[in-house]
């Protein structure tokens, strides 16, 4: 999950990214609206953390102006206020959800992911394709039944081709999603990620299609119609 934190306050906001972070969580930031909104209409993020007392206007303000220009995505407001006029002001705007100042970091996270699956359109935090397993809230992933061990990266790409299920997702999505923006990954990262997971949990789950991208399926349902015909074979690496 790769969110934006638009939040003026740096010791709260390094503490955030922290606890953020230590939860496989990638974090960019912005101190403004400004800055944030050339974030969000130049990058792709799962969610947006914003603050609502920003020092170039109210985070509402920016916040309806995404949503007006057709950017949709899930915004969870984080300040201060408390009054209930304040909170009808943000959801108006387009929020998606709204946390109170103090908060619990486990809260923050939690809400993130609840959602960022919603906007996918799962409900449960129990993401399945077949017998593959994710839970989204623990991190941990099981197959058959039985857990599978992954890395923090690998974790992070298999959620998000599971959050795309039955969809296609292309390599330069996945390099945004899963790696810093400020630590570009080699050229063939990704393709050595997946055929580290095609490893774990069985060639025939991931697909690459040629030119499009890679595919979650689940082997033991009925082969898919003509969209899988130009998959290339389980280590291809021309997507």
């Amino acid at each position: 999950m790769k969110i934006l934190l638009v939040e003026d306050d740096i010791p709260l906001a390094e503490a955030l990214m922290a606890r953020l972070s230590e939860a496989d969580v990638l974090v960019e930031h912005a101190v403004n609206g400004a800055d944030a909104d050339f974030l969000v209409q130049t990058e792709r993020y799962d969610a947006v953390v914003l603050d609502l007392g920003l020092p170039d206007g109210d985070g509402t303000r920016w916040l309806a102006q995404w949503r007006e220009a057709g950017i949709e995505v899930p915004v969870l407001v984080l300040t201060a206020r408390e009054r209930w006029s304040d909170k009808a002001a943000g959801f108006s705007a387009g929020a998606d959800d709204y946390v109170t100042k103090p908060f619990e970091t486990a809260e923050v996270i939690f809400r993130l992911r609840a959602l960022v699956r919603r906007s996918r359109g799962h409900a449960h935090p129990v993401l399945k394709l077949g017998d593959l397993a994710c839970d989204t809230h623990g991190g941990t992933v099981s197959l058959a039944g039985r857990p599978v061990s992954l890395t923090a990266q690998e974790t992070r790409l298999l959620m998000h081709l599971m959050h795309a299920v039955p969809g296609v997702v292309s390599r330069s999505e996945l390099v945004e999603h899963v790696y810093d923006r400020d630590h570009e990954p080699d050229s063939n990262v990704i393709d050595v990620q997946i055929s580290r997971l095609r490893r774990k949990l069985g060639a025939e789950r991931i697909e690459t299609l040629r030119g499009r991208g890679y595919r979650l399926r689940d082997p033991d349902a009925e082969s898919g119609g003509a969209d899988g015909a130009g998959a290339a074979g389980a280590d291809g690496r021309d997507a």
